[in-house]
């Protein structure tokens, strides 16, 4: 995948970032770095990309 390739997430996700980014937008920051804070924000949360199975992990 390359650099800055947004195919492999879900629509959530691309949703998520976008909000995220507006907020940052909102606090003055500019374009690119209120982008990169929100999908960076979006990868801690979910690992980055699309998951295969259910989504949850296993605690065992």
């Amino acid at each position: 995948m390359t650099r800055g390739d947004k195919s492999s997430y879900t629509d959530k996700q691309k949703r998520q970032a976008e909000h995220i980014e507006q907020q940052y937008r909102k606090d003055g920051v500019s374009q690119k770095e209120a982008e990169e804070r929100a999908w960076a924000t979006v990868n801690k949360q979910d690992g980055g990309g699309k998951k295969s199975g259910s989504g949850r992990k296993d605690h065992h």
